[in-house]
């Protein structure tokens, strides 16, 4: 009787277990998210495409000053910091001490390239050139960017920690009327390298005449602009590559690229480029310039036969000089 009742037992579990299962078939598959938001996800960089960028509007925050970084007879160096789409981002601002020139003061955004985490301090790559101009009465605004210095951490997607930084020099200039030194129409930008292709991104998507210089411009599309460089990651690129594989499954390179929006340059333009230049080829500056040339913009070109990547063979006084009267043509 006992043995009967235990397999009358067993019968009714897989019954059951089998009635659940069928069950379970017969309903339609759930997610713990909608479809809606798996796309928004998936998504995440389209806010970035040029397109979307210049369509959208750069809300000011307040420029706040706070604390000395160090003080020289010329100018005050300030660690200074604003919110760049709620995030805040810190940086080195220069002021000008010039109390025979009283009045607003003209603005130069100081954009600088690529420096590693490691080694990187508020100031690194901008500071000689943003000493000289703030020596000549410009205040200088140099941002850490999103990641660097006392900012907020940058985006973990490797790609839009990279889109943010246009971003972030957009909001950077449409705060600069909080800065009560500051006269908000004289504006320029220098940008050195990777910080000269982001001053050309925001040039096309602000589409506004800010005198700018650029310094060895990194000048190739998107997204060449990149794996020019990949053979100094750690890994070569493999991870670069990998995530790019994925971006190309729901993106396209030309909506990120600043070759596809040249035309939309305003701004007058001053390159550098030296010829013995370790990380941007002449032929990079040259075929940039010819492009610009074609679309009538005005650029001017200068060439520096035996210098390096950062004009530290001589050069350096000549070109920031240069740099000093173009903007003193166009701002002053």
């Amino acid at each position: 009787m006992k043995k009967r009742l235990k397999i009358a037992g067993v019968v009714f579990i897989f019954l059951a277990c089998g009635a659940f299962l069928f069950y379970l078939t017969r309903q339609p598959l759930r997610s713990p998210v909608s479809s809606l938001e798996i796309t928004e996800y998936h998504r995440i960089l389209d806010k970035y495409s040029f397109s979307r960028l210049q369509s959208r509007t750069y809300q000011p925050t307040q420029i706040t000053l706070e604390r000395v970084i160090t003080k020289k007879p010329d100018y005050t160096a300030y660690l200074f910091s604003f919110l760049s789409d709620g995030k805040r981002v810190t940086g080195q601002l220069n002021l000008p001490t010039t109390p025979n020139a009283p009045g607003k003061k003209p603005v130069i955004v100081m954009i600088r390239g690529f420096v590693d985490k490691d080694q990187y301090k508020t100031g690194v790559g901008t500071r000689p050139a943003a000493e000289y101009f703030a020596q000549h009465g410009y205040i200088t605004i140099a941002p850490d960017f999103l990641g660097y210095g006392e900012s907020d951490q940058e985006s973990y997607d490797v790609f839009e920690s990279r889109f943010e930084k246009p971003v972030t020099v957009l909001n950077v200039l449409a705060s600069i009327p909080t800065l009560q030194q500051a006269d908000p129409k004289r504006i320029g930008i220098w940008g050195h390298s990777n910080g000269g292709q982001i001053a050309i991104s925001v040039l096309e998507i602000g589409k506004q005449a800010y005198p700018t210089t650029l310094w060895a411009p990194v000048t190739m599309k998107f997204p060449n602009s990149i794996l020019q460089f990949v053979d100094e990651l750690p890994d070569k690129g493999d991870y670069l590559k990998e995530q790019l594989g994925i971006f190309h499954e729901r993106y396209t390179d030309m909506d990120y690229s600043i070759d596809q929006y040249l035309d939309d340059i305003t701004a007058p333009l001053q390159l550098h480029q030296g010829t013995k230049d370790e990380s941007v080829p002449v032929s990079w500056s040259l075929a940039f310039v010819e492009k610009v040339k074609a679309l009538k913009k005005p650029i001017t070109y200068f060439q520096y036969e035996g210098e390096d990547h950062n004009f530290d063979r001589g050069k350096w006084p000549l070109v920031v000089q240069r740099d000093l009267a173009f903007f003193e043509q166009h701002l002053k």
